[in-house]
């Protein structure tokens, strides 16, 4: 059956098509972490080698993201912080290090060829989409390159140097008086659920493994603080989980979530160190069974942005990203691989599918029970659908319309100039691309907010953030609470039981 570029088929009971937007740089795959380093970026080309030769590409809208600016960064990150990641490199590293130490950059986020142009890529891709599912454009938007959720407001961690599903959160806030955040990677998504830890306009969702593990926090006790309290949720999990126990959690949970909360836009990070497998991970879910997240968020027809994460054991990572790129379309892919320039490392089956192993699972139905009873109670104790006070909405990124005159884009594309470009590029019919590349701007010039006169309430300036979607102020507001929220997470207000301090900060590998 044919498919209409960018909309997806009928999916079983929900029988709407969904257009899709699909990021993606050929220049991503290109970025070298470095030798013995588990992240690899080169699983995003890959991916990309599947879906062409899949004919997935056709089915979609694919598109160059524009690279986020300084200032488009800068609307999360401290200034000094995005400086440093603009001008280090692998040369200048030995004369920086105190630098390299202050900003948590050398060891599991090393320094390597490219690095800030390869942050100022994925961070488009994500804010890119949020852009298009802001305008209407999309139902769907995905960017694999995405989903850096470790990365703090004047740090990297994790193998992440800036958080493009912050940034991303922040852009749908402009258009959403509430954005849900859900996270499927195996480790816990602490740098979004610190971000947001004092809102009620953005609930963070973390499914990961809690206990002697990178980051060492996501304690089911953290729960959010003032005006967020119980907006953020931690699901702890051990060892050996498979489909059957991850999804007795994932679907009460995100069920009730999406009928209390009803948010305007979902952001789903898709990490795929949670499958069976994966070189840092201890879970053992199948690809069907983590595709089951994406399918489930799918069917509540609201806006859904999909972002990469973790993975690394690298042919699983491109298995499972293209499957749930059908998945978003409604398209089922076969088993069976198509020939393309990575087959050998699909070997010896060649098959998308992979089955999951014997491994213990450590997670009882006892467990299950406690952690799914403990969440739900917390969920009794939201107020439905926050609301929101009415305040002037901050200009929209401007999308303008391709100029079919022009051939080069880079050419007449002015990096000083506040114009952007958007070329069209039209997919061909066996899914392989031709012509122009659309480019995307991440442009997210916003009003700007007079400065506050005195201390205000913590809680009452992350809400002021929020509602201003990205205000100029808004790295002043987030530094305040990454500051604040390690003082929350220790010292509680009496009237929310406090967690054990967070465990130590593991290296990730």
């Amino acid at each position: 059956m044919e498919l209409e570029a960018g909309n997806s088929l009928p999916s079983g009971p929900d029988a709407t098509k969904r257009k899709v937007c699909y990021f993606y740089d050929p220049e991503v795959g290109n970025y070298y972490y470095g030798q013995g380093h588990p992240m690899k970026p080169h699983r995003i080309r890959m991916t990309h080698s599947l879906l062409s030769h899949y004919g997935l590409l056709g089915h979609m809208s694919v598109l160059k993201p524009f690279p986020a600016r300084d200032r488009d960064l800068c609307r999360f990150h401290a200034d000094d912080y995005v400086s440093f990641l603009r001008s280090i490199t692998p040369e200048t590293q030995q004369d920086q290090l105190r630098q390299l130490k202050r900003f948590n950059v050398g060891e599991d986020c090393p320094v390597f060829d490219g690095l800030y142009s390869f942050c100022q890529t994925y961070a488009g891709g994500s804010v890119g989409g949020a852009v298009k599912l802001n305008h209407g454009l999309c139902d769907i938007a995905i960017n694999w390159a995405g989903g850096l959720h470790h990365a703090k407001k004047c740090e990297a961690s994790g193998f992440c140097y800036v958080n493009d599903i912050v940034l991303a959160i922040l852009e749908l806030l402009k258009h959403h008086d509430r954005v849900l955040y859900v996270d499927i990677d195996i480790h816990h998504g602490d740098g979004v659920e610190e971000a947001f830890y004092t809102t009620d306009r953005v609930m963070t969702v973390s499914f990961h493994k809690f206990g002697d593990y990178f980051p060492g926090t996501g304690d089911i006790r953290d729960i959010g603080y003032g005006k967020g309290k119980y907006y953020s949720l931690n699901v702890p999990l051990d060892d050996g989980i498979d489909d059957e126990s991850y999804q007795s959690l994932f679907k009460p949970i995100i069920g009730k979530v999406m009928e209390v909360f009803k948010p305007g836009a979902v952001v789903l990070q898709c990490g795929a160190d949670s499958l069976s497998g994966d070189r840092l991970g201890c879970f053992n879910l199948s690809i069907k069974g983590h595709a089951e997240c994406v399918r489930y968020m799918r069917s509540f027809n609201v806006p859904l942005l999909l972002l990469g994460g973790g993975g690394y054991t690298i042919r699983n990572v491109a298995r499972c990203w293209c499957y749930e790129t059908g998945v978003a379309l409604g398209v089922e892919v076969e088993d069976k691989m198509p020939p393309h320039e990575y087959f050998e490392y699909f070997g010896p089956d060649y098959t998308l599918h992979v089955a999951p192993s014997n491994m213990e699972n450590k997670n009882s139905r006892q467990l299950l029970e406690g952690i799914r009873l403990t969440l739900l109670d917390q969920l009794s104790k939201l107020r439905h659908a926050p609301s929101v006070q009415f305040q002037e909405r901050p200009p929209d990124t401007e999308l303008p319309e391709a100029d079919e005159d022009q051939e080069d884009a880079d050419e007449r594309w002015d990096p000083d100039s506040d114009m952007e470009v958007d070329d069209e590029r039209k997919p061909v019919s066996n899914g392989m691309q031709s012509g122009r590349v659309k480019r995307e701007t991440a442009d997210a010039e916003i009003k700007d907010q007079k400065d506050q006169k005195g201390v205000a309430e913590h809680e009452d300036e992350v809400d002021k953030m929020a509602e201003d979607g990205a205000s100029s102020k808004a790295s002043d507001v987030i530094s305040m609470l990454t500051e604040e929220t390690a003082r929350i997470k220790v010292e509680p207000d009496n009237s929310n039981k406090p967690s054990d301090p967070p465990a130590p900060v593991f290296s990730k590998y």
